[in-house]
């Protein structure tokens, strides 16, 4: 069998497998955010630090845990 109906075989394959459409990370994203804000109701993605989210918390003047739940956020190992 030669390189030409190799090709051809691979085209007849590939042909019926179709064209995959694009795909979005959109959905993925918003089902990532899970941590909210109590005060404003501002989703974070789960994999936000901790130090970021007390930051949002003193942009409304309340301590951590009057904006989110304790266990809220990712702590970054020290190195």
């Amino acid at each position: 069998m030669g390189n030409g109906a190799k090709a051809q075989q691979k085209r007849e394959r590939a042909k019926d497998k179709g064209k995959s459409e694009p795909k979005s990370q959109l959905k993925s994203n918003a089902a990532a955010q899970t941590i909210k804000c109590k005060i404003c109701f501002q989703p974070f993605q789960s994999t936000t630090n901790r130090k970021m989210l007390e930051g949002h918390a003193e942009n409304h003047n309340k301590d951590f845990v009057e904006c989110f739940k304790e266990n809220d956020g990712v702590e970054k190992a020290d190195k």
